[in-house]
């Protein structure tokens, strides 16, 4: 819903500025707002401190910055010059199937049969959402330069999926402040020029609440849910800025938009009454984040501890059934 409500709000603006520069903004605004917070995460929830990046880390790190927040904006802009709007609208919700194929064919994530019915209605609905009057055309070096911005961005979230259990915010504030350096030294090397301060200041707040909150809330959901069902949840998008759309720029719905609604609607109810659970066998696995002493986390400590808390310990292995969805606990095979 954040990342959606930035689309009417980001067409207002690119009236004043330049979509490279106005993304270097929101991102910019996103990397300060995540800063900001980062003394106050703890005290403002119930959460213990969550896991650290390590050196280790460097490298997923640098992968997810370079895909997400550098190749996929910069091969996106450069596409979108070769298209007509419409075409780069509707290639755009590509993002979302790259990212379940990944998922699932590398990564070792599940989806049943009512959960992938459920991704396809999001993926439709959101495709058709983006479908009106105009030209439907574009070089073909557009049309792949869009196709591989998001490949970048399918990468990007799942790699993003196996830091997940690192602390979000520290993730989250990692990527923004790389796009936003990158971006902003770019349009500084292209003479772009600067919009008046009022609105830089607007970019700014819409990027903190848009990018980073979304992208902290989506970092937890790729934690919980994995990479394949977080990509069909965030595949509504377009309907939360379409629907703001109505009082912000005055559109109105048409019937097609009500159909589209019905379609996503249907999807998503699929996806939460989604019920996987069988027999499954975890192998030994050692690693550390935020945890409870729950089913799966049954270690010794010595002396008094506080709940949640994080270490690094050992999952020895364990065959149990209960219900489950492919988190990085459960990344096991299915016949």
């Amino acid at each position: 819903m954040l990342f959606g409500a930035s689309t009417p709000f980001a067409k207002l603006l690119l009236a004043q500025t330049e979509p490279l520069l106005l993304a270097a903004l929101l991102y910019s605004g996103a990397a300060a707002a995540l800063t900001l917070a980062s003394p106050f995460a703890r005290s403002a929830t119930s959460l213990g401190d969550e896991a650290n990046l390590r050196r280790a880390d460097a490298s997923a790190l640098a992968a997810i910055t370079l895909l997400g927040g550098i190749a996929g904006p910069l091969l996106m802009l450069a596409g979108l010059v070769r298209v007509s709007a419409l075409a780069g609208s509707l290639l755009l919700n590509l993002e979302a199937p790259f990212t379940m194929v990944v998922a699932v064919a590398l990564f070792r994530e599940h989806l049943g049969l009512r959960a992938t019915i459920g991704a396809v209605c999001v993926i439709v609905a959101a495709t058709l959402l983006g479908y009106g009057p105009g030209e439907l055309r574009g070089e073909f070096a557009g049309l792949i330069l869009i196709a591989a911005a998001c490949l970048c961005w399918s990468l990007d979230n799942n790699l993003s999926q196996r830091l997940s259990l690192r602390s979000p915010l520290a993730i989250a504030r990692f990527k923004c402040a790389g796009a936003a350096a990158c971006m902003l030294t770019v349009a500084w090397f292209r003479g772009t020029a600067v919009p008046d301060a009022i609105y830089v200041a607007a970019a700014l707040i819409i990027g903190a609440a848009s990018y980073g909150a979304s992208l902290l809330l989506d970092m937890y959901a790729l934690r919980m849910l994995g990479a394949a069902r977080e990509a069909a949840y965030f595949a509504t998008a377009p309907f939360f800025g379409a629907a703001l759309a109505l009082p912000v720029a005055g559109d109105l719905p048409s019937a097609s938009d009500v159909a589209v609604a019905v379609i996503m609607g249907a999807g998503i109810a699929l996806l939460l009454s989604e019920r996987h659970g069988h027999e499954h066998t975890h192998e030994t696995l050692e690693h550390e984040h935020l945890h409870l002493h729950d089913e799966h986390h049954r270690h010794a400590h010595q002396g008094p501890i506080v709940e949640p808390h994080s270490h690094l310990h050992r999952h020895p292995p364990m065959t149990h059934s209960h219900p489950h969805v492919s988190d990085l606990h459960h990344r096991h095979r299915h016949i």
